[in-house]
């Protein structure tokens, strides 16, 4: 199993954060945090690298779910979605697959919440 779903787009780079985050919206997510990390690259060590951004997307009642049924899950909040510019005329948007990451967790009543952010995430993925 792998621990992204993902799908590589024709969109321009900031099309496709603009897609993912309506898409986001309409399965109920926000975007609580965006790391740019080509800027910080750049910042912090004068790196040239891509396009690559981190979205820090967050289903407020599953994640409430979760936090009911394991108080450390924090640890793997909020889900993230990754776009990055691959060449001139591809992006990739990829996000976790929470159901590969619940896999280290010892806790069966986290199953049915991580199959519903996947379902979530996936079409989320596939509609980008």
């Amino acid at each position: 199993m792998k621990y992204y779903i993902e799908k590589k787009t024709s969109y321009s780079f900031d099309e496709a954060i603009q897609k993912v985050t309506e898409e986001l919206k309409k399965e109920g997510f926000g975007v609580l945090t965006e790391i740019n990390i080509h800027e910080k690259l750049k910042e912090k060590m004068d790196v040239d690298f891509r396009k690559y951004r981190i979205l820090g997307a967050c289903n407020p009642p599953a994640a409430y779910k979760a936090l009911q049924a394991e108080d450390k899950i924090g640890t793997m909040l909020p889900c993230n979605v990754i776009v990055q510019q691959l060449s001139e005329s591809e992006v990739e948007v990829a996000a976790v697959n929470p159901i590969a990451s619940m896999m280290a967790v010892e806790n069966t009543s986290l199953g049915a919440i991580a199959n519903d952010i996947t379902e979530r995430l996936e079409r989320v993925i596939a509609a980008v």
